[in-house]
């Protein structure tokens, strides 16, 4: 997963100058992760690597759905100022990065409540999966208010994000999966075929990598980002409403 922590390096170097360049009142707008503002997200970010460092830096979500959890912790971290949340961003993910190299060489299952269960190795691809996410489609446009370029989505930051969304996407659509046989064409930097479901494919949908990321995070419809779609239409509709976090 070298390449998995090389991509989450890359794009903590783009949050980072971001960030730096922000005036006070775009730290309080609004985000595209719902109730979010831009400085929710980057002390989401933080707080994924709290996880890994240091827990006891964090209010304890024993029990509560990986969702409720993280908007907890992120709730948290909302006294602080813009500059505190960057910095301790910049501290904890530099921390958070060495630990994650540790992660490629364990043989272990670690569970993440009813996100799944997934291997150690597999972590950096998480955390990739995360900044890419957050930073392209939750603070640029057209969801996000920051407006310019965001960081690139290269074969490097677009093939980790991948990664996670092709182990994540069977374990967080349980439901789905007896309703649904179809392959995911995904094309461009990273791109691949992706199956969900089991036995013979009933659909084609074909997108490119951003595109996915954005439908498959429920950010985007398909016609927002011109998704092809063929086959059976019941399995469609299902694909349609396929989540990964």
């Amino acid at each position: 997963m070298s390449d998995a922590i090389e991509a989450v390096r890359a794009d903590r170097a783009a949050l980072l100058e971001i960030g730096r360049g922000l005036a006070a009142a775009q730290w309080r707008e609004p985000s595209g992760c719902p109730g979010w503002s831009v400085q929710d997200v980057v002390a989401h970010l933080a707080t994924g690597f709290w996880a890994m460092v240091d827990l006891s830096q964090l209010p304890d979500i024993t029990g509560q759905p990986f969702e409720q959890g993280q908007e907890v912790w992120v709730q948290s971290r909302r006294d602080l100022s813009p500059k505190a949340v960057l910095d301790d961003y910049e501290q904890v993910s530099s921390t958070g990065l060495d630990r994650l190299a540790g992660l490629a060489g364990l043989d272990l299952q670690v569970p993440l409540g009813d996100a799944g269960t997934y291997p150690a190795a597999l972590f950096p691809a998480a955390y990739s999966f995360d900044h890419y996410t957050h930073i392209r489609a939750d603070l640029f446009g057209p969801r996000g208010p920051l407006d310019g370029e965001p960081p690139p989505s290269d074969e490097l930051r677009m093939g980790a994000a991948l990664d996670w969304i092709e182990a994540a996407l069977p374990q967080q659509n349980t439901a789905a999966e007896p309703q649904a046989t179809l392959e995911i064409e995904v094309t461009g930097p990273g791109g691949r075929v992706i199956a969900f479901g089991s036995g013979p494919a009933k659909a084609t949908v074909t997108s490119d990598g951003p595109a996915f990321v954005r439908w498959v995070t429920q950010r985007a419809s398909w016609p927002d980002v011109g998704v092809e779609a063929a086959g059976d239409e019941a399995a469609l509709a299902v694909a349609r409403r396929l989540r990964v976090y």
